[in-house]
């Protein structure tokens, strides 16, 4: 980044009005806010306008005031390069008055406009003041919750919420219970008292759903369990659903560094499961100071000055703003690297550490030992249950899946209580590193029969299919032959393999195969250089096989942008 380049950035996507000046020379920002707070419920989209419309011309009076004082030229040129605003996600009225603040003040000024994209500014933020060079993000806010990671000149969402964002969930708990917003700093008090009660905990490969929690939290503070106690298995059940994606997408694309954002961040136990997850797994981990971490004008500053440097502005006539602006609609013009992906299990690998167990391979002896070590971050109550469900549900669904026809693992012990499982080595590779058309066509007619079978995998990524060719004398080929309608092998003789079961459930709702072939979908556009033909492969092979009404569930699954405010 030049090291000369000044910002002035304006930050108003729903509560916070705020601006900022950020300094390239001196890595400085100098922040001004003022946050709207309603009397009572969540946000109201109205009054979080007015008090947008009364604020603003206030801190941003502050900001350009600092920015003249700490200006070294004279007195008549503009003491900024441009000004950054945010341009969404966000409520549609909140953003309209940022954009005709930022756009006033560029003709005023006569410099250049920049427009932000509010999710990836709590990603590049996180990433700033880390030093990282390819972390994976989790943003968890009151309106948003994903994963987001760069790949080919996009970040690309890879797991996000099902529903809700995180902070409106634990928001409409609270807003049960009577207490005032925000609602997440009472939560998090409330629960240094609490002991665990059971709550649903609901993980959908990198997926993830707050709906059933919250319902079932309401219900108990209505059937009298003691709120702290509810408090306390809220918290341990959301934040460890989305240390557990987080970890889920760290193994996925190999990177060894996670950073924070979003207001929820702020919470310590949140930051302290994830700090823990990623000791335990050889990871870094970062959360950028809470000035940072809740909605401010520093991060739209900060963004908007790289973008700057790389002469990503816009022009007057195109700075509408977007409520609906997805962070992986953007460009990502102001970096160049491409992280590569670490390779994946093969065979001069003995020992793996994958999302969610030890993996010790033995190719030679056609075995491998899955162990389902205990999480540090989990509560012990809620990690032994885990562990146990889920080393049961992959030994079942692991064996009816190959009577269905579809290539797995054979089984040849499992123990529930000490959550490990034997199985048969097979494939040489995950199909993460031997991406081809007619290989994730297979997959596609694989999750069909799963599906018709009326169960999913759960968590079908790009790490838990393993390429290869048939073990022994094909006898495996034959049994799926006889069982099933059978598997063609790739065009050069190799096979796909689904493992790693544990996520799976039977089901026999359209939603959830939708899902779990949303799954698949993201974990291409996460690992792929070129994921669009592989994304129609999975469906054309899908198709085959399945259910029309799946693939038109799907689409209408993408359509929605749940990470969307």
């Amino acid at each position: 980044m030049t090291t000369d380049v000044r910002i002035l950035g304006i930050e108003g996507t729903a509560w916070a009005a705020s601006a900022a000046l950020f300094d390239a020379a001196c890595d400085d920002v100098f922040i001004e806010s003022d946050a709207y707070q309603p009397e009572t419920g969540g946000i109201h989209p109205r009054e979080a306008a007015e008090h947008m419309h009364d604020a603003i011309p206030t801190v941003v009076g502050r900001a350009l005031e600092y920015a003249r004082e700490t200006h070294d030229g004279p007195a008549t040129e503009s003491p900024v390069d441009a000004i950054a605003f945010s341009r969404g996600p966000g409520l549609g009225p909140c953003l309209r008055v940022v954009g005709t603040a930022a756009r006033a003040l560029s003709q005023v000024l006569e410099v250049p406009l920049v427009g932000v994209n509010h999710m990836v500014a709590h990603l590049e933020i996180g990433r700033h003041t880390s030093g990282f060079e390819a972390p994976v993000c989790l943003n968890a806010s009151g309106a948003n919750a994903h994963l987001l990671a760069y790949r080919n000149g996009r970040y690309r969402v890879l797991g996000e919420t099902m529903d809700t964002g995180v902070g409106n969930a634990i928001d409409k708990f609270t807003r049960h219970v009577g207490w005032s917003h925000p609602g997440g700093p009472k939560v998090e008090a409330a629960a240094k008292d609490g002991e665990y009660v059971d709550l649903p905990y609901v993980v959908k490969g990198m997926d993830f759903s707050f709906s059933g929690i919250m319902s079932a939290a309401k219900q108990a503070s209505d059937d009298g369990v003691p709120i702290a106690d509810i408090c306390y298995s809220l918290q341990e059940n959301i934040f460890g659903m989305l240390t557990e994606v987080s970890e889920r997408a760290l193994s996925l694309t190999g990177s060894d560094e996670l950073v924070l954002g979003g207001g929820v961040g702020q919470n310590a136990r949140l930051r302290e499961m994830l700090s823990a997850m990623c000791d335990q797994r050889g990871a870094r981990f970062h959360a950028p100071d809470p000035t940072f971490l809740r909605d401010n004008a520093g991060m739209i500053a900060v963004l908007g000055a790289k973008m700057y440097d790389a002469n990503d502005t816009l022009a007057l006539e195109e700075s509408r703003v977007d409520p609906d602006f997805r962070p992986d609609q953007v460009p990502v013009t102001w970096r160049t690297d491409e992280p590569e992906l670490a390779v994946g299990r093969g065979v001069a690998e003995a020992h793996v550490r994958g999302a969610e167990a030890l993996v010790d391979i033995e190719p030679e002896a056609g075995r491998v030992t899955k162990r389902r070590e205990p999480k540090r971050y989990r509560t012990p109550r809620l990690d032994d249950r885990l562990r146990s469900e889920r080393t049961t549900l992959e030994a079942r669904l692991t064996s009816l899946a190959r009577r269905e026809g579809v290539p797995t693992p054979v089984l040849s012990d499992v123990d529930p209580r000490e959550a490990r499982l034997e199985l048969e080595y097979v494939g040489d590779r995950d199909l993460r590193d031997g991406l081809s058309v007619e290989r994730v066509r297979e997959v596609g007619r694989h999750l069909a029969r799963l599906h018709a079978a009326g169960f999913v995998h759960g968590d079908p990524t790009t790490r838990n299919v393993r390429v290869g060719r048939p073990n022994g004398d094909d006898a495996r080929a034959e049994r799926a032959g006889r069982d099933g309608e059978g598997d063609e092998a790739a065009g050069d003789g190799e096979r796909t393999y689904l493992i790693d079961f544990g996520l799976g459930y039977h089901t026999d709702h359209v939603e959830d195969y939708a899902m779990d072939l949303h799954v698949f979908d993201q974990s291409l556009v996460g690992t792929a250089d070129d994921p669009e033909p592989l994304r129609e492969a999975v469906r054309s092979g899908y198709r085959e096989i399945g259910d029309e009404r799946v693939l038109e569930r799907l689409r209408a699954v993408e359509e929605r942008g749940r990470y969307r405010s």
